[in-house]
C-alpha cells in the first residue's frame, strides 16, 4: 500500500536533502550509463552504501554483478580494491601479515588488499571458510587484527560480494553468520526487454571492451558522499509507526510456520539504515512505509533459515519472505514528531 506523502502534513525537505537526491540521481545516472538494469535494482545499491553496509550479488553467471560492483565503487570516489577469490587464497591474502625486516631488526605490517573504502570480493564463495572468516570482523567493526595487534580500516568501507547460485563444485556456501553480516542480497537477474539486449550489445561495440569500468568518473568525491552517508545517519525522521512496522516485519518472520531460523535483531537494523537510506535518494528527510516494503525482501530474506521438508519442496526463502511482507499491515498514517521549542 502506498502512503502519499502530500497526506501526511509534513514540511518540505530541506535544501541539503534537494542537493542530496540531485547527487544520487546523478551517480544513478553514471552507473545506468555503463550498466543496463533496473534503477530499482541500481537505487537498493546505493542505499545500501549511503546506509555504510555491504552487498551480495547473487545471481547466474554473466549478468553483470562484477561489473555493476566495480561501476558503483567508482562514481562514489572511493577507493577500490578488487580481490579474486579462490580455493587457495588465505587470510593474510586479504588482511595482511608482518614480515621481518633484517636489515632494521624490526617486523613491518604489510597491509592487504582489504584496506580500502570500496572491496568487491569476487566470487566469495569459492575460497574456504577460513578466509571467508577473515572478513567478519572487517565487516562488522571496521577494523582488522593481524597477529594480535588491530588496525582501523576507515570509513566508508563497503564490501561488494559476488556469487553464483550455480556451479556448486568447488565452492564452500557462505555461513549464516556470514550472511547476517550482507545488509541486502541482490539479484541483477535478466535483461527485462528485448530491447535491454540489445542496448547490451550496442554498447559492447562503441566500449570495445567487455570492462568499461575504467572510463567511469568520480560522479561526486569521497569526502561529499561521507557527508551524504552523515545526512542518512543524523538527519532521517523515521516515525514510530515506522519502528513498529520493521518489528513486525522482523518478528514475523520467527513466527511464521515454514521458518525454522528468523531473522536477527541486526536485520531490523539493516531493514531501517536501508529505508534511510532510500529517503534521502528520494529527496525526503523523513522514511514512508514503501521505502521500508521496498527492502524488506531483500534485508531479511538472507537472513532466515528454511525448514527442511519446506526446502527440499523447492520454496525459496525469498519467497516465504515476501509472503510475510504482502500479509503485514502496512501504517496508512505517520505522526511528525513535534519540532523543538
Amino acid at each position: 500500500m502506498t502512503v502519499r506523502t502530500d497526506d501526511l502534513n509534513l514540511p518540505r525537505t530541506s535544501g541539503d536533502f534537494e542537493a542530496a537526491q540531485r547527487d544520487c540521481d546523478a551517480i544513478i545516472d553514471a552507473v545506468g550509463g555503463v550498466f543496463v538494469g533496473n534503477r530499482i535494482l541500481l537505487r537498493k545499491v546505493l542505499a545500501a552504501a549511503l546506509a555504510n553496509g555491504h552487498v551480495l550479488f547473487e545471481d547466474l553467471p554473466g549478468l553483470g554483478k562484477t561489473l555493476l560492483a566495480k561501476v558503483i565503487a567508482r562514481s562514489i570516489g572511493c577507493g577500490f580494491t578488487r580481490v579474486q577469490f579462490t580455493p587457495d587464497l588465505l587470510p593474510a591474502d586479504i588482511l595482511g601479515t608482518k614480515i621481518w625486516r633484517q636489515n632494521d631488526g624490526t617486523f613491518e605490517i604489510v597491509k592487504g588488499p582489504i584496506f580500502t573504502r570500496v572491496l568487491l570480493a569476487d566470487e566469495i564463495n569459492r575460497a574456504p571458510p577460513k578466509t571467508q572468516s577473515a572478513l567478519l570482523e572487517a565487516m562488522e567493526e571496521r577494523q582488522v587484527t593481524i597477529e594480535g595487534e588491530t588496525y582501523p580500516i576507515g570509513s566508508p568501507f563497503i564490501v561488494l560480494a559476488t556469487q553464483n547460485p550455480i556451479e556448486q563444485e568447488g565452492t564452500y556456501p557462505l555461513p549464516e553468520a556470514q550472511l547476517d553480516r550482507f545488509m541486502l542480497r541482490l539479484s541483477t537477474g535478466y535483461p527485462g526487454s528485448l530491447e535491454a539486449e540489445q542496448e547490451i550489445l550496442s554498447r559492447r561495440i562503441t566500449w570495445r571492451s567487455d570492462d568499461p569500468s575504467s572510463s567511469v568518473s568520480d560522479v561526486v568525491e569521497a569526502d561529499r558522499f561521507r557527508q551524504l552517508q552523515d545526512l542518512v545517519e543524523s538527519a532521517v525522521y523515521v516515525d514510530p509507526t515506522i519502528l513498529e512496522y520493521i518489528g513486525r516485519l522482523v518478528r514475523s518472520t520467527r513466527e511464521h510456520a515454514k521458518i525454522e531460523v528468523g531473522a536477527s535483531p541486526r536485520g531490523g537494523l539493516a531493514l531501517l539504515k536501508a529505508a534511510r537510506a532510500l529517503a534521502v535518494i528520494h529527496g525526503r528527510d523523513f522514511v514512508v512505509p514503501d521505502d521500508v516494503k521496498s527492502v524488506a525482501t531483500d534485508a531479511l530474506s538472507h537472513r532466515v533459515i528454511l525448514r527442511t521438508e519446506i526446502v527440499i519442496e523447492g520454496t525459496v526463502d525469498s519467497s516465504v519472505v515476501q509472503e510475510i511482507v504482502d500479509s503485514t499491515p502496512v501504517p496508512t498514517e505517520l505522526k511528525r514528531k513535534p519540532a523543538p521549542a
